[in-house]
This record gives C-alpha cells, sequence and structure tokens, in this order.
C-alpha cells in the first residue's frame, strides 16, 4: 500500500513529466546566453524574472564588493571589476510554523570559452539536441543543473503543495575563477540548513571531498633582439620551459606524497594544469617576456596560502639553477582561485535525506565520491557551519569541445530535487488546486 508521501512523490514527479518541454525549452534558452567571464547580466536578469514571474519568488540581486569580502579566508583575488554583475537570489518563504529544515539550491552560470570553436561539430551556443544529448557551452557544466533545481520547485508548487521551510534558489558568478559570487551571497545573509549545489562533477553521486585550487602566473624575461641576432639574445620562450619543468616536477612531488583519505584510491589527484601562454608579436623578434598561467591542485586541509609560498620557493629554487633565470628570476604572483579543499563526513542528514530522494528515483543507494578540482561546496562546508554536497546530472566534454548534456538524466535529477524538497523541507497537508 502507498503512503502518503508515496502518492505525493507520483503528483510532482507527473509535473515535472508534464513540464518537460517546458524546462527543455528553458534550458535551451540559458545555453544560449554565452555568459562568459564579464558577460553574465543578460542570463541572470532572464533568470530573476523567471524566478519572480513564473515561481513568485523574491528576488534580490547582489554585486560582490571586494572591499567587503577581501578580509574572508576563502576570498580569491580578481583582476576584473563587478559593475552590472549581479549574483540573483530567489527565495521561497514558508508560511506559518516551519516543521521542516530550509535548504539553498545553487548553480552558476558562468561558463569558461568555447574556443577553439572550430573544434566543435555543434555550434557552442546553439543548444541543439540529437538523440537524448543537448551540446554547448555550459549544458553539462552547469545549467541544466540550473534547469533541473528551479524546475524542480516549481513542480513542487505547481502541484499545489506548500513547502513547510524556507527555499533559497541562487544563481552564482565566477564559479570557474573565484568562487566571489557565491561568498558574496553568503555574507549578504542568505543561509540555510543545508545546500545542494547541481554541479555534474560525479553526476548522480554525493560529493564528500574536493582538492584546495590556486592560480599562479609566471612572468620569464628574456633578452630581446632581431633574429640576425639570435644567437647573443636570450628567448624568453625557451628559458619558460624550465619553468614549466619545474611546475611539472612539483606536481610529480605533490602526487608522491601520501594521499588524503579520500584521495586514496585515485592515483593523480593533484593536477597542475599549464593553461595559458602568452609571448612575442613578431615571428622574426625573439621575444623578450613570456608569461605562463597555471592551476594547481593540492589537498583537503591545506592552507592555499602555505601552497603559494612553497609554490613559489620551489619555482625559485629550480630558477637558481639555470644560468640565465639565477641573474633573472621569474616574477611569481597568484591571482583568481584562492580556494582550500575540504572532505566530509557522508554519515550526516543531508545524505541521509538525499539517500530517499534518489532511491525513489534511481531505486538504488546514492554512492559519494571525491573531486580533483573545486566547487563552490567548500565555502558552505569550511566557513559557515552549513552541510552542503554536489549531486548533478551527467554528461561529457566539460571544459572541452562538444560538451553535452544527458537529457534523460536531466529529467530524473530534477524528479530527485523535488524528492528532496518534500523529505527535507517537509510539507503542509494542504494540497491547493491551481
Amino acid at each position: 500500500m502507498k503512503t502518503e508521501i508515496d502518492l505525493i512523490f507520483e503528483n510532482v514527479f507527473d509535473q515535472i513529466d508534464k513540464s518537460w518541454e517546458e524546462e527543455i525549452g528553458f534550458l535551451q534558452k540559458l545555453c544560449q546566453f554565452p555568459s562568459t567571464l564579464g558577460n553574465e547580466a543578460p542570463i541572470q536578469h532572464f533568470i530573476a524574472d523567471f524566478l519572480e514571474k513564473e515561481l513568485d519568488l523574491s528576488v534580490s540581486k547582489v554585486i560582490p564588493d571586494p572591499e567587503k569580502l577581501s578580509s574572508h579566508p576563502g576570498y580569491s583575488e580578481p583582476e576584473w571589476i563587478y559593475d552590472e554583475r549581479p549574483v540573483v537570489i530567489g527565495e521561497y518563504r514558508a508560511e506559518g510554523d516551519k516543521k521542516g529544515k530550509s535548504v539553498i539550491f545553487q548553480g552558476h552560470i558562468d561558463v569558461v570559452s568555447p574556443e577553439p570553436v572550430s573544434f566543435w561539430e555543434h555550434d557552442p551556443w546553439g543548444a541543439e539536441i540529437v538523440g537524448n544529448k543537448m551540446y554547448g557551452r555550459g549544458t553539462a557544466d552547469m545549467k541544466s543543473g540550473v534547469a533541473a533545481m528551479i524546475f524542480a520547485l516549481k513542480a513542487v508548487r505547481d502541484a499545489g503543495i506548500k513547502l513547510s521551510s524556507n527555499v533559497i534558489i541562487k544563481t552564482v558568478t565566477e564559479e570557474e575563477c573565484t568562487g566571489n559570487g557565491a561568498l558574496a551571497a553568503i555574507e549578504e545573509g542568505f543561509k540555510a540548513d543545508a545546500a545542494l549545489i547541481p554541479e555534474p562533477v560525479l553526476g548522480q553521486k554525493g560529493l564528500i571531498a574536493q582538492v584546495g585550487v590556486i592560480w599562479v602566473r609566471v612572468k620569464v624575461k628574456g633578452l630581446g633582439a632581431h633574429t640576425e641576432k639570435a644567437d647573443k639574445a636570450v628567448n624568453s620562450i625557451i628559458e619558460s620551459y624550465k619553468m614549466i619543468n619545474a611546475l611539472l616536477d612539483y606536481e610529480k612531488e605533490l602526487n608522491s606524497q601520501k594521499r588524503h583519505k579520500d584521495f586514496a584510491e585515485h592515483h593523480h589527484p593533484y593536477n597542475i594544469n599549464i593553461g595559458k601562454i602568452h609571448s612575442g608579436d613578431w615571428p622574426s623578434t625573439v621575444p623578450s617576456e613570456c608569461t605562463i598561467e597555471a592551476r594547481v591542485g593540492f589537498p583537503p586541509g591545506v592552507n592555499p596560502q602555505d601552497v603559494k609560498d612553497d609554490l613559489k620557493s620551489y619555482l625559485l629554487a629550480a630558477a637558481e639553477k639555470d644560468e640565465w633565470l639565477s641573474e633573472n628570476p621569474p616574477e611569481i604572483t597568484f591571482y583568481g582561485f584562492h580556494a582550500e579543499g575540504f572532505s566530509i563526513d557522508p554519515n550526516q542528514e543531508l545524505f541521509d535525506v538525499l539517500n530517499v530522494a534518489h532511491m525513489a528515483v534511481e531505486e538504488k543507494p546514492l554512492e559519494v565520491g571525491s573531486f580533483t578540482a573545486t566547487t563552490d561546496a567548500r565555502f558552505y562546508n569550511l566557513y559557515y557551519d552549513i552541510s552542503a554536497t554536489c549531486y548533478g546530472p551527467t554528461g561529457e566534454g566539460l571544459h572541452a569541445p562538444n560538451e553535452w548534456v544527458d537529457l534523460d538524466s536531466v529529467k530524473r535529477v530534477t524528479k530527485t530535487y523535488a524528492a528532496f524538497l518534500l523529505k527535507w523541507c517537509g510539507y503542509s497537508n494542504v494540497i491547493i488546486t491551481k
């Protein structure tokens, strides 16, 4: 015999099925916004209008203020401004006695560049659907999760169910480079008992650990000249190889150390990526300067500043062994990510309830895992004593050409989020027919 909650689940799941084409259309619209760094405003205004008009939420917009945030241990130093780049917050406010617990659903709408576009088989901003896949930049990472979390709440409301505790919907900026969007919204007071982030990092598994991340910039000097005197010049690009090799040697050292328990089975958890290199402006000129930018991963429980200090010392020591670089040491600076890793215990109520919701849709127990990059979940777990995890749709091609998301997984995740809302927040016995 079916219980009341079984029947309510069925009612809400039916609502998600009925509104599925609308959800796909909404996701396509999100993915057609080229919301790269600095270009987030149009999609944020679109989402704010949708939350206000379609879900009847109270909507706020927050602009990150570096001056206010700079003393926070989770703050990352940007090299850009925040004017006209809002974080959007939609609030569902429960009426009467709060019987359940409040929750934040938070997704990021910033995406990385799709370049080189020539490598794509589909328009990166086209949100083209082929079979059960939607292609485009941000389809998996993570606009599909944003659509799922919004339409989960919408389905609960459209089914005429009143939740017994507050729900906060956040769409944040800069998850891909600082996390300052998420931090700014929390610091403005938008908090809850737990946070669920619809990241695709592990697909439909719960996240229990992630590494720390910093960004480093290494500027190498050369001795420029006309090519006809190249034998007497010093090519900064060639000199930069020595710093690249030093970074890769540092990566080997990181991974040769005893692994953190949550990454013990991972063969290479701490990655250093040489992400950018720039030098020169003329083929017949020996370049005088070369700049390398890299991303550095490191274990949970380590202070990002300690990694910065250690890495800088390591690179300067490597430079000391070279005839040119010892006399012309590289300039080493840091910007962007200053992100500490975390590890949390899955034996807590957040995972228990997520498991119930997952089981209601997938009919198998929730699995958990660790992630070798960073997410905004770190802020809640490290600094605010708010339990947070990630659980999202599945796809491929994150940060790569031909990114896609599995649409079947988007629908299932939408249902799981809806079930989570009902179990975590509680609900009223009053069913309203719209």
